[in-house]
């Protein structure tokens, strides 16, 4: 029984480490994001003896929802991927508050099961492990833990990195960006390795596992034209490892389009200047903002060395777009990026759609141009 929880990362771990097991076994996982009690409870009845493991996620909007989780399906398997600002609105802004609230799968799994954490995430430190009594393994890219990531790569499809098994340096490739998957990826590895399973199902199993909808999807345009698609929902910490992701693949203009992040309550101020400052400070060109609270980060990026031209705020979708068809030339990366319910994968299919054909038509002109030009010949 693996239960899988944090502030970002859940559903992707989840799929990792599903796709490495059901390789050997029968297994039941949670499906798409249906994460929160009411859902583990149905799911409780679907699993049966057929099935050799169990991969769910353990998700919370409020205090006592893990707890009531891990009551309805006790994991002998944990996984913690990191404490951010998720839902922080309904913690009383507080990120020592979110880390307990997270902290109810350590207290309500196995106490005598296997415990895997994030040794480069600062905020991991409010998790309360004194009173565990099961074994404790870490994940990092940057400090000693049981799983490491180094040597890592960017490709044109993802990412490759290596980890030490057994005394030798083992390649791993993921077809997906952004560090932290590398995160999510060493999770999977970790579970997969204390279950017994070879490292060439772990190859494998991370290679083809399903990549969740609308988060950090890219889709190649003409002429050069790539939109990262992460609109499934947004929150400081994961917008800020997106615009990493933005700064890593985008080799032209480089273009943010953030949408408002909800639930930040008292944080949300806060939490927008942080991606704002951090966008204008990592590579990107123009930063477009939509909706009330995003205004902020637009207005703190300027703060911090955009001009009132490359960062601009809208209020009505229609003009967000017109600026965005008059910004987007060859060799543009556009990341979308926002709260589920400001539906910003509008944004995507709006670039999808009108740049990709104006794109299509230039492509068409100029070939019409060369045939006549060839008839004058």
């Amino acid at each position: 029984m693996i239960a899988v929880t944090g502030s970002a990362g859940k559903t992707t771990t989840k799929e990792m480490i599903a796709s490495i097991l059901e390789r050997k076994w029968k297994v039941y996982k949670t499906k798409d994001n249906m994460n929160l009690p009411a859902y583990i409870d149905k799911q409780s009845k679907e699993i049966s003896s057929k099935h050799r493991a169990v991969v769910l996620e353990y998700g919370m909007s409020k205090a006592g929802h893990i707890r009531k989780s891990c009551q309805l399906i006790k994991p002998n398997i944990g996984v913690v991927t990191m404490v951010g600002a998720a839902h922080i609105g309904n913690f009383g802004g507080s990120i020592r508050r979110v880390a307990q609230a997270k902290s109810e799968l350590i207290r309500g799994m196995n106490q005598s099961g296997m415990l895997f954490l994030n040794a480069d995430d600062r905020n991991s430190r409010y998790l309360t492990t004194k009173d565990f009594r099961g074994k404790v393994f870490t994940v990092s890219l940057y400090q000693k833990a049981e799983y490491r990531a180094s040597r890592i790569a960017f490709t044109e499809t993802g990412m490759s990195f290596s980890v030490e098994i057994n005394r030798k340096l083992i390649r791993f490739h993921i077809p997906a960006f952004g560090k932290h998957n590398i995160y999510n990826a060493l999770f999977a590895i970790g579970v997969a390795r204390q279950l017994g399973i070879s490292v060439d199902t772990i190859r494998k199993g991370l290679e083809n596992y399903q990549k969740p909808d609308r988060r950090l999807v890219v889709y190649r345009l003409r002429k050069d034209v790539k939109v990262i698609d992460d609109t499934f929902s947004a929150n400081p910490q994961a917008a800020q490892a997106a615009v990493d992701v933005l700064a890593q693949i985008g080799k032209g203009k480089r273009i943010f389009v953030l949408g408002d992040m909800l639930e930040l309550g008292r944080y949300s101020e806060k939490g927008h200047q942080i991606v704002g400052a951090y966008a204008a400070r990592n590579k990107v060109h123009h930063l477009l903002t939509y909706g009330r609270a995003s205004r902020h980060a637009r207005n703190a990026a300027v703060s911090s060395g955009l001009s009132s031209v490359q960062a601009r705020h809208f209020n009505d979708r229609r003009a967000l777009h017109a600026a965005l068809y008059r910004l987007t030339t060859p060799s543009t990366t556009i990341l979308v990026k926002g709260s589920h319910k400001m539906r910003m994968n509008q944004t995507v299919k709006y670039i999808s759609n009108e740049v990709g054909s104006r794109n299509r038509s230039d492509t068409r002109r100029r070939a019409e141009r060369k045939n006549e030009a060839g008839k004058k010949r």
